[in-house]
């Protein structure tokens, strides 16, 4: 059944990588993409197969923009709002653009599927583990309480608590997705993945914060793709509907471990780390729940880690030209306690 999909924010890391595998999946879906191509998104993200098929269509803008979000909400069946400044340090940085993105981009969204819920069938909106802070459990599920420890997150809680409020107070049709941390191909320098993977490559020193103990849960993101792709097909969406639920593999691994995988598959000695300042707003530990994915969903994360890190060194290996227009961004300066100047 033909389908219009609109994706906010499809020229970016996960958004373009969910946009070439549901084009590749369903040859009768129509695609639009609304990216305002800030620094992290990138047209050459999106294949000349794609841009020419006559199925896809681009709109350079902002979320915040009402009439054009008011535009294309009208012509879609379904939406995935990926649309959000989503790095950490950059928020330290400068923070005023992602409350303007992430809360009002947001909350721009929801206005117009208020006006248009009767003819929208789902909204899925990516918020991020971030919003839970460091974890008071060992395992997070999606009860967990709400502490962002960095102005990116607060302005992600802010969102995610958002499109909650819309839902109960117009019973729209949407879903909350919380992944854990992402990793994969055409993913921006200044993440910590591609960043360590980019050094090893040019023979640099990887750039550890703290002691590199920080544990996060890492997703490849084709699994992510995977699970979107079930939210939006499920038969009955009634199970999901109004529904917060994470996505992460159960399973956490630390920076430190992160930096000698990489270093191992590139055939790089341990002595290329480099250990500097820990940044603030610095998360200890996240470890996903996965039972709501997995009973809701029928999602469980398929890559291991070890094969996923690997297949991502491969694509930057391949890439050079990709990655290396971009590598002057892969550190941004934070200001610390003590009022020095560190680039992070």
């Amino acid at each position: 059944m033909k389908k219009t999909i609109l994706l906010t924010g499809a020229a970016g890391f996960i958004g373009s990588n969910f946009l070439r595998y549901m084009f590749d999946k369903y040859d009768d879906y129509s695609f639009i993409v609304l990216d305002a191509l800030t620094y992290a998104g990138n047209q050459q993200n999106i294949p000349d197969k794609i841009q020419n098929s006559g199925r896809y269509e681009f709109w350079h803008g902002s979320v915040t923009n009402a009439d054009l979000v008011d535009e294309l909400t009208e012509k879609s069946s379904l939406i995935v709002h990926f649309a959000a400044e989503s790095h950490v340090a950059r928020s330290i940085y400068d923070d005023s653009k992602f409350f303007a993105t992430d809360v009002i981009g947001t909350q721009t969204m929801m206005n117009a599927l208020t006006k248009h819920k009767d003819t929208v069938e789902r909204f899925i909106h990516i918020s991020t583990s971030e919003v839970y802070g460091t974890a008071e459990g060992e395992v997070m599920d999606e009860d967990h309480p709400l502490n962002p420890r960095s102005p990116y997150a607060g302005a992600k809680a802010g969102a995610d608590r958002l499109v909650y409020s819309y839902w109960h107070t117009y019973d729209l049709p949407a879903t909350i997705i919380r992944p854990f941390n992402n990793y994969g191909s055409h993913q921006h320098l200044e993440k910590m993945m591609p960043r360590f993977i980019t050094s090893a490559l040019k023979n640099e020193p990887l750039t550890v914060h703290g002691q590199g103990l920080a544990q996060r849960d890492w997703l490849f993101v084709d699994d992510h793709c995977e699970a979107l792709d079930k939210a939006l097909h499920l038969q009955d969406f009634n199970t999901i509907r109004q529904q917060v639920i994470n996505l992460g593999t159960g399973k956490a691994t630390s920076v430190m471990d992160i930096a000698k995988m990489i270093l191992k598959i590139t055939n790089k000695p341990d002595d290329m780390l480099k250990y500097i300042f820990d940044r603030p707003g610095q998360v200890d530990k996240h470890i996903s729940s996965t039972e709501k994915a997995q009973k809701l969903l029928g999602w469980t994360a398929k890559t291991s880690l070890e094969d996923g890190v690997s297949k991502v060194v491969e694509w930057y290996k391949n890439n050079e030209g990709w990655w290396s227009e971009i590598e002057w961004m892969r550190e941004v300066p934070i200001h610390t306690e003590d009022g020095k100047i560190e680039m992070y």
